[in-house]
């Protein structure tokens, strides 16, 4: 099996998971590998591969598993639900932009791949906040996300940290299309900071260097860059410092039973408010390890989860 054609095959295996069909530019940028190729390599391989020729199907312009055509239509209708959310996405980022402490904002999750189950699919969001206000800038953030409910529009910023805890411990597949995947809405340097930080995706995808759906940043100004400040003037302080305080106690006691979950990746410290006490990332991990085993890919879990 020639190398580009198991990184080009495993790729499809991977999205397959998520019943995502793929471009090949999306191969491209998505590429599981372990060293940055070309598209005209790419290209070149899903014409004369009879590997690929073997395992994989074609309908224009989607490449997918063999015997699997019915998920072209699946992501036809999640393109359209996409391209219906993608305005409201937009909006609720600049909100979430202008909260006070907020220094990243940046859509995430099957949206941000135009993947969305449905018009009316959950907004999720990663923020980036001041150090020692991960806490407060969530509260706020809440109060926007039942304003938002009140319109029909369902906002999740279920990652926070602080802009001095960037770098993401676990390494596997799944963290590491959840990093490049990600789209900046505002504060792009931070953004290129996380991504710094977090170099250790390139070992598993190595072409995707930037945003592949990419959006022009977004910044406060005027009436409300001065209201966010003020707000952070007067939050910056002791006042600040105990209202963060009596948050995360507040939240900690709350999700107490919540955290023994098995198989839970959330994390509520000072730094983190990652919610996420269902991970998802073991499913998909197993799933994606048992479609690589009938190829030998990946002769051992650890090479795919990491853990």
């Amino acid at each position: 099996m020639e190398r580009i054609d198991a990184a080009i095959l495993q790729t499809v295996l991977y999205a397959d998971v998520f019943n995502f069909p793929m471009t090949a530019e999306e191969i491209h940028h998505f590429l599981i590998h372990d060293e940055p190729t070309s598209l005209a390599q790419i290209h070149n391989a899903l014409a004369h591969s009879p590997l690929l020729r073997e395992t994989l199907e074609q309908r224009e312009p989607y490449y997918f598993y063999a015997g699997r055509s019915e998920i072209v239509s699946v992501r036809q209708m999640r393109e359209a639900a996409s391209q219906y959310l993608w305005p409201q996405a937009v909006r609720s980022g600049k909100w979430l932009a202008r909260l006070p402490f907020v220094r990243m904002v940046a859509l995430t999750g099957a949206l941000a791949m135009h993947n969305a189950a449905a018009d009316d699919d959950d907004l999720d969001y990663l923020l980036i906040t001041a150090p020692g206000r991960v806490w407060l800038a969530r509260g706020f953030a809440v109060l926007l996300v039942r304003l938002a409910r009140t319109r029909g529009v369902t906002i999740c910023p279920n990652y926070v940290l602080a802009e001095t805890a960037l770098v993401q411990e676990r390494h596997n597949i799944f963290m590491a299309h959840e990093v490049v995947q990600m789209v900046p809405m505002f504060g792009h340097d931070v953004y290129e900071r996380f991504r710094s930080e977090n170099e250790w995706v390139s070992s598993y995808l190595p072409n995707a260097r930037g945003a592949f759906y990419d959006e022009a940043e977004w910044s406060p100004r005027h009436g409300w860059a001065w209201l966010k400040r003020v707000c952070e003037f007067i939050l910056g302080g002791w006042i600040g410092s105990r209202l963060e305080r009596w948050e995360h106690q507040r939240k900690l006691s709350r999700f107490a039973s919540e955290m023994q979950k098995p198989h839970s990746a959330a994390r509520l410290d000072e730094n983190h408010v990652k919610g996420h006490f269902d991970d998802h990332g073991h499913p998909v991990l197993r799933q994606y390890y048992e479609r690589l085993r009938q190829y030998g890919i990946a002769t051992q879990p650890d090479a795919v989860t990491g853990d």
